[in-house]
Parts: structure tokens; sequence; C-alpha cells
């Protein structure tokens, strides 16, 4: 017990502090006198301000900004080989081994994750991914001028990706962790809340980080953001890995490694449900795939359409727009009602934002198409907030930092199909043609909710 007049712990304190026993003078020591004790001080009302107190005031800033590398590295690989090389093909593949690294690597470190725990994992990753970044330095001003294949210059690109620190993933696992705590609506409110924050720290920090590499590339020297990047993992990555909200989050041994043979009835029911958890989850991450595709193909059509009015560069402005409302409409689901399911708010979600996609092809000015973006941005948060928080409900308990991993290689994969796709459109036919590939992505997206609401039925009953 606390004594009189003492704060009450926060929810980590009971991770790592050991009850304590305190000598109390007895009734025959001291006169008896009426007890005085100060009534526990409550958590926070506001939805928000409950999250420091769920996980610590340092949580939240640690967990933001040692984010922003992943989101410096595949702009800063393609700033960087570009200016070095004078090719922007070759400063394309490597910006693209990037992204392929990041898709692959990202479930692999949520494996691991899972397997031996957040914080060892990260460590490694976090020092991995240092040399690896410098590795991207030191090749990009090495590549052969006989015009053969860099390929020292696209493996360490590949390896930076792949050995990139998951953070963003594994932080929606700690929530999901330290929300389970709570009890009944409450809980389920406190997630909802914890996944609308993250959704929005995700979009803040992909808009800052390409802005950051622009800055500091144009200002100082090309090779600045990708320095920055590694100074930032070697010091944030370690703080987020060794933060205290890591015990909260069970180390669970993968089923199946050391069990002994089961019963055939048993192995039926067994593969039967491993068919549908696999259905399940697989839904979100083909979401996330389709999520990116939307955001790839978008920055890929707004380059050509602000290259028809002004210049290609104001493109990032015109998508940052997106990325302000999207982050907005994600911080606003934390005060949707809780008989809104997400099943429901995936469908309703994905159906505004196929209905609003088509918007892109109308515009004829900058302005215009400001407009369409500000609209069109307000369904995107809530969608990408509603499949993660989808991905967490289906996801089996041991393989939660799997499953959070994969949404976020989706995203990756996704945007550089999108921008693939959409640039090879706008080349040949034209920005109307590329803004087709995100109005399809939109309608793919509100396809996919048809099924999981069918499947998450299922998954529930």
């Amino acid at each position: 017990m606390n004594e009189p007049g003492t704060l009450n712990p926060s929810p980590l304190s009971s991770l790592s502090a050991e009850p304590e026993v305190s000598a109390r003078p007895t009734e025959t020591d001291v006169p008896v006198r009426p007890a005085v004790s100060a009534a526990p001080p409550s958590p926070p009302r506001g939805r928000f301000a409950r999250l420091p107190h769920l996980a610590g005031r340092s949580f939240i800033p640690v967990g933001l900004f040692a984010r922003l590398p992943l989101a410096m590295l595949t702009v800063g690989a393609l700033t960087l080989v570009t200016s070095s090389t004078g090719s922007y093909a070759l400063g394309g593949t490597a910006a693209g081994a990037v992204g392929i690294g990041s898709a692959i690597g990202a479930p692999v470190i949520g494996a691991l994750a899972d397997r031996h725990g957040q914080r060892p994992v990260l460590l490694v990753a976090a020092v991995l991914n240092a040399l690896a970044v410098l590795a991207l330095i030191g090749t990009a001003w090495a590549v052969p001028e006989d015009g053969s294949f860099p390929a020292a210059l696209i493996l360490s690109a590949f390896l930076a990706g792949g050995s990139c620190p998951q953070v963003g993933p594994l932080a929606r696992v700690r929530w999901m962790a330290l929300t389970a705590r709570g009890k009944g609506k409450d809980a389920d409110r406190d997630l909802d809340t914890a996944l609308s924050y993250e959704g929005t720290a995700d979009e803040l920090t992909f808009v800052l980080g390409p802005a950051l590499v622009g800055i500091l590339a144009s200002v100082v020297a090309p090779w600045l953001p990708l320095a920055v990047a590694v100074v930032m993992t070697i010091t944030l990555v370690p703080a987020f890995a060794v933060h205290p909200t890591h015990k909260a989050v069970p180390v669970r041994l993968i089923p199946g490694a050391n069990s002994a043979p089961a019963h055939a009835a048993g192995t039926s029911a067994k593969s039967s449900r491993a068919a549908r958890i696999h259905a399940a989850v697989s839904l979100p991450v083909l979401a996330m795939v389709a999520m990116g595709t939307f955001f790839g193909s978008t920055q890929t059509a707004l380059s050509s359409f602000s290259a028809s009015f002004a210049t290609s560069e104001i493109a990032g402005l015109l998508y940052a727009v997106l990325g302000v409302s999207s982050a907005a409409a994600a911080l606003s689901v934390a005060y949707w009602p809780r008989s809104f399911k997400p099943a429901a708010r995936w469908l309703v979600s994905a159906a505004l934002m196929a209905g609003l996609a088509p918007l892109l092809l109308a515009p004829d000015s900058l302005g215009g198409m400001v407009g369409v973006l500000l609209l069109l941005g307000l369904p995107v948060g809530p969608v990408m907030v509603t499949v993660f928080a989808i991905g967490g409900i289906v996801a089996p308990a041991e393989r939660l930092g799997t499953v959070m991993t994969a949404l976020a290689s989706g995203i990756v994969a996704g945007t550089a199909l999108g921008a693939s796709v959409a640039g090879q459109l706008a080349q040949h036919a034209g920005y109307h043609a590329a803004f087709a590939v995100p109005v399809a992505a939109a309608g793919a997206l509100f396809v996919l909710g048809v099924a999981a609401a069918a499947v998450l039925r299922k998954h529930t009953t």
C-alpha cells in the first residue's frame, strides 16, 4: 500500500518495482487516531491526456522522433545518389532498393521481436542500420566511372532499408499491451486513442522527414540528411528500446517448435483455425499495400500535375496538404462512438475515400487541387488507424509484432508499386492517366473492407 499522502504509482511502475514491506507501529505503541488518507489522484479525463499516464511522459516524444530516420531514408538515398552520380535512374534504383529492403526486413524484425523481445532486437537493429547507412554514404561517392553496375551501392541501400528499426509498428504493439491492462470500454477507448495518435505520428514524420532531407541537402550538403539519420538512429532508437514500456510486451515462444505431435483430429482443427487467421491477417496487409499504392501514385501524379503549372518541386507541398488533413482526421477517431465498430469504420471511411478520389481528375489549377487534397485526406487517416486496429484484433498474440510490421511493410511495398505504375502512365499519357492509379487503389480499399467485414465477423464468433 502507499503511505498516506503519496501518489499512486504509474501503470509502468508495476513492471519493475517489487512490493515493499514497511514496519508500522502497532496499536499498543501509539494512540489510536482517525486515519487521514489522501485520495489517489484520478487519471486525466482527456482522451489524449491519458496516453502519458499509461506509458510515461517520455514515451511519446522518444517514439515520435525515433521513427523519423525511416521517413528520411528513401528520399535521402534518392537525393544523395542522384547528386553524387548525376543519374536520376541510379538514384531511383537506390531508393527502390531501400524500399524493397524495408518491405522484406520489417516483418523479420517484427518476428524476432516477438520471439526475443523488443529491446535486444531494436538495439541490434540500430547498430546494423547505422553501419549500413554509413556504407551507403561511402559507396555513393565511389560509384565506378566505367559504367559498370554499382553493386556495393545497391547492396548497402538494400541493407539500410532491411535493417531499419521498426519503431512505429512496435510502438503500436506496446500500446496494445498497455491498454490491455484496462477494463471494458476504457481499455477500448484508450486503444483507439493510442492508435489515432500513432496514425497522426506516422503522417507527421512522413511529411517532416522528406522536408528535412530537402532543407539539409540544399542548404548544407546532400550527404548530411543521411548522416543526421544515423545520429538519430544510434541515439533515439536505443532510448525507445530500453524505455520501460517494453516490459509490458510479453515474450512468447512461437508455438509448434517444441510441441509434441498432436492427434490427427486436433491437427486438422488447428490447421483450419490457422487458415482462418491467415485469411483474417492477409486482408489488412493487402489493404496497406493498397494504401501505399494510393500514397506512391498520388505523389508521382502530383509531380506531373505541378510541373504543368509551375515546377515539380511544388508536389511536395501539395502532398503535405493531404498529410495535414489526414493527420487531423486520424486524431478524431479517438472521439468516434464505441458503437461504431472497426469493420464498419473501414467500410464507411473507404467508401468515402473511393467516392472522393475521382475528384483528383477534376482540378485545372493549383488552388483547385489544394481543395481536393484537403477533402480527400479526411477519410485517409481513419482508414489507416482502423486497418491497424483490425490487424491487432485478428493477429495471434504471439505474432503481434510480426503482423504490425507486416502492415507497415505493406505500405512501403505499395508506395513503390504505386510510384512505378503512376510514373509510367504520367510519362506516356499525362497526369490524368496517373491519377487513375490512386482512384483504383481507393476502390480496392473499399472492396477489401467488404471482405474484411465478413472475415472479421467469422473470426470474432
